[in-house]
């Protein structure tokens, strides 16, 4: 009789750890119906897409920060521009995902709850450069950021006033579970 509850008992354990463990599988993401998608792994919520054209770093800063929170419905404050290891992990290397063509005639290899228009998007990171002219002090100037090539899956490094198939992708912090 003993063995015959361990038994039951060890079969209600394996069901629950395994129905526990398929119902939050595949759920990184939730659309939110508002231009939004919420990605319940990295704590943030992203645009569901980008800026839709050319752009260069500092209008994707202005971009994430003041334009596109007055172009969905919810009004959230907390908009930036994303690190290039959040980028990073909406970049899919499973081999069998094909991905998908954006609007320049690129394919990408993004989530799929996520649309670009276009392959790379721009970071937050500005780099820092210094600069000695003629034996003059030193000056620091910032000209180039980070960017992330969803075609082929790697960050580099661009001057901040290009923009040519460049975008901006907004995301913001989670607050309180919202």
């Amino acid at each position: 009789m003993n063995r015959y509850r361990a038994l039951i008992l060890g079969l209600i354990t394996v069901f629950l750890v395994l129905s526990s463990s398929l119902a939050f599988s595949g759920e990184r993401f939730t659309d939110n119906g508002d231009g939004t998608v919420t990605d319940h792994q990295l704590g943030v919520m992203w645009a569901k897409n980008d800026n839709q054209g050319n752009i260069d770093w500092r209008q994707a800063e202005k971009y994430c920060r003041w334009t596109f929170p007055y172009l969905i419905p919810t009004r959230y404050d907390n908009w930036r521009m994303p690190t290039i290891e959040e980028l990073a992990s909406l970049f899919v290397r499973d081999k069998s995902y094909k991905g998908y063509e954006t609007d320049c005639g690129r394919k990408v290899k993004v989530v799929p709850e996520i649309r670009l228009s276009c392959g790379w998007v721009w970071a937050s990171e500005p780099m820092t450069i210094d600069f000695e002219m003629k034996g003059k002090e030193i000056k620091r100037r910032t000209i180039s950021a980070k960017v992330y090539n969803f075609q082929r899956g790697y960050p580099y490094t661009d001057l901040m006033r290009h923009s040519k198939d460049y975008r901006a992708l907004p995301v913001r912090d989670l607050q309180d579970g919202k």
